[in-house]
Order: structure tokens, then C-alpha cells, then sequence
């Protein structure tokens, strides 16, 4: 020991020096290096293994070697040593950097705490007083329903009277026709509930009187699965549209744009199935009340994923809510998409002539000189033009149908540029983009693994040249489905049973959980113009919800066979003159009323009465009289009413 310190004294200072500052480099860069890599979980663990190794063995080579070096005074191998360790110190250093902006992008998808903020409303000319009854959500689970509104009654010291309800519709219901003074919802709720047509203008007809906010653990956060995304895994997308720039807190979404997808890391295969929004379905939430599938975003995230599941039967491994305006950004960091714009059906928008073109309001929902506009056909769009055609669904005759189709064509051009990504900044910009306006059940974890989906792509590209990513569109045929709810009628989308069997036998094809059937039959028709399959097109049998016929005035042999046909229990009572079913209208055979209101949802063994006059009606005189007679009455009853008029001023005035 006294011989190795003797040694160190006789070194050259100087060169001493650099071998201690590299050594507390090298551990400091290694340590940082090693937690960073660490982080990394399932990709290429024997890699990473070996590369740590051997910079621990480089480390004590180079303890052992440097003294050595500087013992013996032979400096020039002494410097060549220590530019590798510094080299290599400072490859720690910057690979750390970017390890760290990787994974924390990632690790930010996921949102572990969110802003949740409820909302006491009432009508717009309601005086709110300690009279006034509040209506609350009973689901203790519902944070911005019950939690944080019994936070707020205790902290405004309301002690109103509560009327607690299991659906937010029948809530806002009775909000409008005054049952309730006021009520709590979400701070979303113009989002939330301004697309059903009896509230379409509900920021408008209410106020808000009181707000409470706070920030909690992700209630949406909830995994379904510990699945991989190295294996074919299903994922429901939930289009969040918020005023805002990212997602950083809890934006409600209107359940617009519901998409599921799927993805099969072993063929590169992906399918995408959007949901209309109108489609009148069974929700889960609501002890499977049907409703328009969008009406189940009120409801939470949960809600919305059983709903799809029920309908689908396709288990759902994960979902994404993205924020509208997250498609601006995200298009923009990949320097534009290139999609072909469908020419609209109708020139105007928002009661504007484009005079051919396609427009829309920009991403903060402005029109006027703020409209965002494209020609039609193959063009490179912008992220503010991408959005806009996503949006778009006035000028075209198929409405939400058809917007579903743009924004289907919008999603995979941005897969077919995201291929072209080829330096970091344009890497880092993409994850950048995504982890503001993303949220997700995915683990950091699970969304590493796409590493091995990504260095498959890689892999095939280098081989063949070419990425091979195939995506299978679906299209649900759909059709008119108004529907009575006991004061109005909505208008809402049934579909077609056949259809979605399509659908659903294609994605559970491609999750590997059928075999495909192999169609050995095909014709060509080199006059055709090809175009892409889009799966569930052109098969219309099998309507899922029936609704009540208009029966009155069809003959009772009709009746009959409608009611044998649909399964439906069919009585028919005779009426007579003067009750309230006997029709003037109509004679003996002829269904005079209907027990049923038009457009109510029926089902099989409905029991449904259908009421025949016992007696011919009698005719009406009207229809007796002739022309003159009808100039006479009218001149009668006129001379009447303007006596009446006449009678009614002079006793104002005596």
C-alpha cells in the first residue's frame, strides 16, 4: 500500500487529475445510463445485459490499466484510454437524454391524475333559493355526478332538498319541465349532452350557480388486460372534444367519434370499425336502456366500453381518448398527410356557399374568417385542414356516415406517413404531440412492447423495401330509426344485424379468434373500377330494433298479419260512439286507434290492442256540402265571430 501510494505521488499531476474527473464522469454517466436503460422493459434485454456488462468491464480495465499507464509513465497510451472513457461517458450522457424525453413522453400518455370538476346548473331564468330542489346522481362511483356534488353541498352549506336519480337524461328531463330547480353535472355537460336535439341548446338555456374541482386519481385508469401489445390486442378510441390544447384534465367526451380497432402485430394487420353515433343500442350502464350509443359517454369511460363490448362482442384490451385538436399537432409534426377529399354534396355549410369546396370551422370551432376550406380530391393537408375534414359532415348527404369515412381515410394516411419518420427530432415531436392530447389504460409497459411490432416493420422494410401494413375498413349499413320517448321523438340509427356479423367475424378474425374462411370463388371486371372492400357493406337484413307502425286506417286483416309477423299479441276491442278510441274517420273494418303511440321500440310478445268502430261512423256533413253551402257557413260563422268581437270591446267599455 505504501508502495502504490509512493507511486501516486510521483505521477504527473496533471494527468492525475483527468483520471480522477474521467473515473467520476464515467460512474456518474454509467449510473445514469444504467437507471434510464433500465427503464426500458422487454426491449432487447440481452442486449441491454451485454452492453452493461461491458461497460463495467471497460470501467475496470481502465481503473486497473490507466494507473498502470501513469505508473510507468507511458502517456501517450494514457490519453488514448482516456479519450475512449470520456468518449464513452459522454455516450452515457446522451443516450440518457434521449431515453429520458422518450420514456417520459410515453410514460405521460398515461394520465395518473386528472382535474374533475362538477357543476350545479339550473334554466336560465330559475331563481335559485333555499327552496329550490337539487337533483344529484345516485352512483356513489360517479365523482362529477355524486362525489364532488356532495363536496360542494357541504362546502356552499346548501341543506336544499334532494331528488336523486339513476340516468342524467331523465334528470335534465325534469330540469326543463320543472320538477327540479336545479341539478348537477359535469363542467363538460354542453359537450356531453348538446347533441341530443331536445338540448341542443342547453348552454344556452342554463346557468351555472355553483362549481366545485379537484384534482384525483384517474378513475378511468382501469386495466383490462395484461396483454401485450406483441400479441393481437383490440383498442376502443374515444374522440375527447375539448376547446383546449392537450388533456390534462378531465375533458368529457360526446361519444361522436367511437372507433374500435384492432391490430395483429403478426401480419400487420389493423382493422378500424366506427360506430355512428346515432345508433340506437343497449346501454350498459343504464340496465340496458336502449339509447343513442353517445348518450353512454355521459356515464364514463367504463360505461362506454361495455356498451361497445355488449353490442360487439369483442372484448376490449385498451382504450384511447384523443383530444380533436390533438389531430392539429399531431398532423402537423408529421409535415402534413396526403388524402384524397371527397367532393361534398351540397356547396353550403352553416348556411355559407363554398361553391364546391369543402369547409369547416377551424379547431377552436370558429367560422367567418377563421373557416378552414380544401378542393376536392388527392391533396397534402395540413393539421388544421385534417381536422376540419374529420369534422366535416353538413355538406355531405350521408352525414355522420360519411364523416366516419373521412375520418377513417384521415387515420391511415397519418399510419402511412408515420412509416417515413427518419430522425429523432421528428420522433420526439410525434411522441410530444401524442402525450399532450392522449390518454390511456396502457401501461408504460405495454406500449414499450410496440418496440418488437416496430422492429418487425423495420426488419420487413429492410428485406422487402416496402412496409406491408394492411388496414381493413367496416361500414355499417344503418337505417332511419325515429323513436317515440313518450313526449317527443328522437331521431336515431337502427342497423343492420347482418351487417355487423360481418364486422365483428372480420376483427375476431384478425385477433386470431376465428379461422378465416376462404372464398375460392371471385370474378373480375376489368370495366369495374376497383375500389377497397370496406367490410359490412351492402348487407341489410336483420333490423336490430323494430319500432310501432302507424296501424290506424290499415284494415284488420292487415293488422293482423303485421302483429303474426313481427311476434307481437294482438287483441282488438270494438269502441263505440262516444268512447275515446271511436274514430270518425274510419267504417267497421279499419283499425280506428292503437293502444301503441307510433315509433315506440316494440319486441316480440308485445301485447298491443288495436280498437275497431262497432259501428259505421257516421259521415261527416262537411263532406256533404257543396260548394256554395261551404261559402255560406264560412260567411255565417264570420259575421259571428265579428258580432262576438263587437259584443266584447262595448262591455270593456260600459
Amino acid at each position: 500500500m505504501k508502495t502504490f501510494i509512493k507511486k501516486l505521488k510521483h505521477t504527473n499531476k496533471v494527468f492525475f487529475t483527468l483520471f480522477l474527473i474521467s473515473i467520476i464522469l464515467y460512474l456518474i454517466g454509467y449510473i445514469t445510463f444504467f437507471i434510464n436503460i433500465s427503464h426500458l422493459t422487454g426491449i432487447e434485454t440481452l442486449f441491454r445485459f451485454v452492453i452493461l456488462f461491458l461497460f463495467i468491464i471497460w470501467f475496470i480495465f481502465w481503473v486497473i490499466y490507466g494507473l498502470v499507464k501513469l505508473f510507468t509513465k507511458k502517456y501517450s497510451s494514457f490519453i488514448v484510454l482516456l479519450i475512449f472513457t470520456l468518449l464513452f461517458s459522454f455516450l452515457f450522457y446522451f443516450g440518457s437524454y434521449f431515453i429520458e424525453v422518450i420514456y417520459n413522453q410515453i410514460d405521460n400518455i398515461s394520465k395518473d391524475t386528472v382535474l374533475y370538476k362538477t357543476n350545479l346548473i339550473t334554466l336560465k331564468d330559475t331563481e335559485f333559493n333555499s327552496d329550490s330542489t337539487i337533483g344529484i346522481i345516485n352512483d356513489t362511483t360517479n365523482i362529477e355526478g355524486n362525489v364532488l356534488a356532495k363536496k360542494l353541498l357541504e362546502e356552499e352549506k346548501l341543506d336544499n332538498k334532494i331528488k336523486q336519480y339513476d340516468d342524467f337524461y331523465i334528470m335534465l328531463d325534469d330540469l326543463y319541465n320543472g320538477t327540479i330547480d336545479a341539478c348537477f353535472v359535469s363542467s363538460n355537460y354542453v359537450v356531453l349532452f348538446g347533441n341530443e336535439e331536445k338540448y341542443a341548446n342547453i348552454g344556452q338555456d342554463t346557468k351555472v350557480i355553483y362549481s366545485y374541482e379537484e384534482e384525483m386519481a384517474n378513475q378511468d385508469n382501469i386495466s383490462f388486460t395484461n396483454k401485450k401489445l406483441t400479441e393481437p390486442f383490440s383498442i376502443l378510441v374515444m374522440g375527447v372534444d375539448s376547446e383546449s390544447d392537450g388533456l390534462n384534465a378531465n375533458q368529457a367526451f360526446n361519444g361522436d367519434t367511437l372507433m374500435l380497432v384492432t391490430f395483429n402485430p403478426n401480419t400487420l394487420t389493423a382493422s378500424m370499425f366506427s360506430i355512428p353515433r346515432d345508433s340506437y343500442v343497449p346501454i350498459s350502464c343504464r340496465n340496458d336502456r336502449l339509447a343513442k350509443i353517445n348518450s353512454s359517454a355521459a356515464y364514463g369511460t367504463s360505461c362506454v366500453i361495455n356498451t361497445v363490448q355488449d353490442l360487439t362482442g369483442i372484448n376490449i384490451d385498451y382504450y384511447v381518448k384523443i383530444n380533436f385538436k390533438g389531430v392539429v399537432d399531431l398532423v402537423d409534426a408529421l409535415g402534413g398527410i396526403t388524402v384524397n377529399v371527397e367532393e361534398p354534396d351540397f356547396n353550403t355549410n352553416n348556411g355559407i356557399d363554398y361553391h364546391g369546396q369543402v369547409c369547416e370551422q377551424n379547431s377552436d370551432r370558429l367560422f367567418g374568417s377563421k373557416i378552414v376550406c380544401m378542393d376536392p380530391g388527392i391533396q397534402r393537408l395540413n393539421g388544421e385542414q385534417a381536422l376540419a375534414y374529420s369534422r366535416n359532415r353538413h355538406q355531405y348527404l350521408g352525414s355522420d356516415l360519411d364523416r366516419i369515412r373521412h375520418q377513417q381515410d384521415v387515420v391511415s394516411a397519418i399510419a402511412e406517413e408515420a412509416k417515413n419518420l427518419n430522425t429523432f427530432d421528428e420522433f420526439k415531436n410525434i411522441l410530444n404531440a401524442v402525450q399532450k392530447n392522449i390518454d390511456t389504460n396502457m401501461t408504460t409497459e405495454q406500449i414499450l412492447s410496440l418496440y418488437t411490432v416496430a422492429k418487425s416493420v423495420l426488419m420487413q422494410a429492410l428485406s422487402q423495401q416496402e412496409i406491408n401494413l394492411s388496414i381493413n375498413k367496416a361500414y355499417l349499413e344503418t337505417y332511419s330509426l325515429p323513436v317515440y320517448l313518450g313526449s317527443s321523438t328522437t331521431s336515431a340509427l337502427g342497423y343492420y344485424k347482418s351487417s355487423l356479423d360481418e364486422i365483428t367475424k372480420m376483427m375476431r378474425v384478425n385477433l386470431e379468434l376465428e379461422e378465416p374462411e376462404v372464398n375460392k370463388k371471385f370474378s373480375i371486371d376489368a370495366n369495374e373500377e376497383y375500389t377497397t372492400r370496406l367490410y359490412g357493406q351492402g348487407l341489410r337484413s336483420g333490423k336490430s330494433v323494430e319500432t310501432m307502425p302507424n296501424l290506424i286506417g290499415k284494415s284488420i286483416e292487415e293488422a293482423k298479419t303485421w302483429a303474426s309477423n313481427n311476434g307481437i299479441n294482438l287483441s282488438v276491442v270494438e269502441t263505440f260512439p262516444g268512447d275515446e278510441h271511436f274514430n270518425n274517420l274510419y267504417s267497421t273494418d279499419v283499425v280506428a286507434d292503437q293502444s301503441i303511440h307510433i315509433n315506440t321500440v316494440i319486441s316480440k310478445g308485445t301485447n298491443l290492442t288495436i280498437y275497431v268502430n262497432a259501428v259505421n261512423a257516421p259521415k261527416e256533413e262537411v263532406i256533404e256540402s257543396t260548394e256554395e253551402e261551404i261559402i255560406e257557413d264560412n260567411k255565417e260563422n264570420n259575421e259571428e265571430e265579428n258580432k262576438n268581437i263587437i259584443d266584447n270591446i262595448l262591455d270593456g267599455i260600459f
